[in-house]
């Protein structure tokens, strides 16, 4: 199984990068957030997940083994497949994630379209005694950088841009109405 891929960036295409390995064109599924992470860079890494399946090999990429993790965390779930569990991680970081599973609050996982209210219960049953909250920054948070998120992409913003924005905002801001406006300064001083 491919477990790690670097290689030459040759491009984005339906929601996967094309890595140049040797002359070898590997496609990379991956989330929103990596996509646009990496649109700009010559060279690619990430850490693989290999999907085998009757009718397929698909490779799933990410940047951090932490994301990997939850990718494969999130498809053990029963009802979760790929394509949703990168759904997931392209709307939220893994903390946010996590924090949610174990606060039992479904309702970040239902924006992932697919993810209806009883998958959602589903995942977290099956994934809270696996998942721990997110330590160093405060599981309320890690909440309310999911609900400024949604602002933002609410706002007309990529994901790549809020998380981005969001990580550069003062860990000290608690509330999410003033998360969103210090993103929003940022964001408005890179146009």
């Amino acid at each position: 199984m491919i477990a790690w891929i670097t290689g030459k960036n040759l491009g984005i295409r339906g929601g996967a990068v094309i890595v140049d390995v040797a002359g070898i064109g590997y496609r990379v599924q991956t989330s929103a957030y990596v996509l646009g992470k990496v649109a700009g860079y010559e060279t690619v890494s990430f850490h693989v997940h290999t999907h085998v399946r009757e009718d397929a090999l698909a490779l799933y990429g990410f940047l951090s083994e932490e994301e990997l993790s939850m990718f494969e965390s999130l498809i053990s779930v029963s009802g979760i497949g790929p394509k949703a569990a990168l759904g997931i991680l392209s709307i939220a970081d893994t903390d946010t994630i996590r924090t949610a599973i174990v606060q039992k609050d479904p309702s970040l996982l239902t924006q992932v379209s697919g993810v209806g209210k009883k998958t959602a219960e589903r995942v977290i049953v099956e994934l809270q005694n696996k998942v721990t909250a997110p330590t160093g920054k405060g599981a309320g948070v890690a909440t309310a950088d999911g609900e400024a998120i949604e602002a933002l992409l609410s706002l007309g913003y990529k994901v790549s841009e809020a998380r981005d924005a969001l990580k550069a905002v003062p860990a000290d801001t608690k509330d999410v109405g003033e998360k969103v406006r210090a993103a929003l300064r940022l964001l408005g001083k890179k146009k």
